[in-house]
């Protein structure tokens, strides 16, 4: 069995996951306009109407803006916790009733062969989740907007065969940055955004051996840059020695205004 994936769109001015296990189609978050979502799709080769649901990590704009539209146009269940309906109000726009799914968090749900299991993170949002996708053999695991990540949070990301994990800044461009101080404090919060420097400590305590790749995400436009993202973690592993054991990974980027190339988890990859 295969797991596929692509991180169509990361960073604050958009972001979105495709998981595709097998023909069974996930999206995660759609934080740009439908119409952009679907082109990003279609330049990986999949079709909206080719989805089987969409899954909510948080209310926030830069992870909903494109959700309704896309659920209306191809009559897809919305999948997302309690407290996140209750924030998401009528950004969504109208949805048919058997369309709104309420996902509790630590609960999981299947799709076809692939489970996908949410878990709590910690942000200012209403009740923000993070998620794992399993088939048994594989698993992926989707953690960004998050201040820092808890032990509960290492302990449901430990063995995955790839993780998503944020990278927001760098703490000195932020702190040196023209964002107000209630913004960069904001950030730099418990219920804010990772640093470059917090993925990589948390990396250390995440890393067992089985992981072989980490896309870095969410990385902010203002206060990062992706070699500086991936030369500040690298430095933390390889000050670990984990780069130069049984640990080591592969960073990757991501990007705010196209796709990655399609990744493989399983016997196939």
């Amino acid at each position: 069995m295969t797991l596929r994936y692509t991180v169509l769109a990361s960073g604050s001015t958009g972001n979105s996951l495709l998981v595709d296990h097998e023909g069974t189609k996930v999206l995660v978050d759609a934080g740009l306009s439908a119409k952009k979502i679907e082109q990003l799709m279609e330049e990986r080769g999949v079709k909206g109407s080719e989805l089987d649901a969409i899954l909510i990590t948080h209310e926030h704009s830069d992870h909903i803006k494109g959700v309704g539209a896309l659920a209306r146009k191809h009559d897809l269940p919305v999948y997302a916790n309690e407290k996140t309906w209750e924030a998401l109000n009528k950004h969504l726009g109208a949805l048919a009733e058997e369309k709104i799914k309420v996902m509790e968090t630590g609960s999981v749900v299947e799709f076809g062969g692939l489970q996908v299991e949410s878990y709590p993170i910690s942000h200012d949002a209403a009740e923000p989740v993070g998620y794992c996708f399993h088939d048994g053999d594989t698993k992926l695991s989707l953690a960004t907007d998050l201040g820092y990540v808890s032990s509960k949070v290492k302990e449901k990301i430990a063995d995955s065969d790839a993780i998503i994990l944020e990278s927001n800044h760098d703490i000195e461009m932020l702190r040196m940055g023209k964002y107000p101080w209630n913004i960069k404090r904001r950030i730099l919060g418990d219920t804010g955004h990772l640093s470059n420097e917090a993925a990589g400590e948390a990396l250390c305590d995440i890393l067992t051996g089985k992981t072989e790749t980490v896309y870095l995400a969410h990385l902010s436009r203002d206060h990062n840059l992706m070699d500086l993202a991936k030369l500040t973690v690298n430095n933390i592993l390889e000050e670990r020695g984990i780069q130069a054991d049984e640990r080591k990974v592969e960073l990757k980027d991501t990007y705010f205004d196209r796709a990655t190339k399609w990744d493989r988890l399983g016997p196939d990859s």
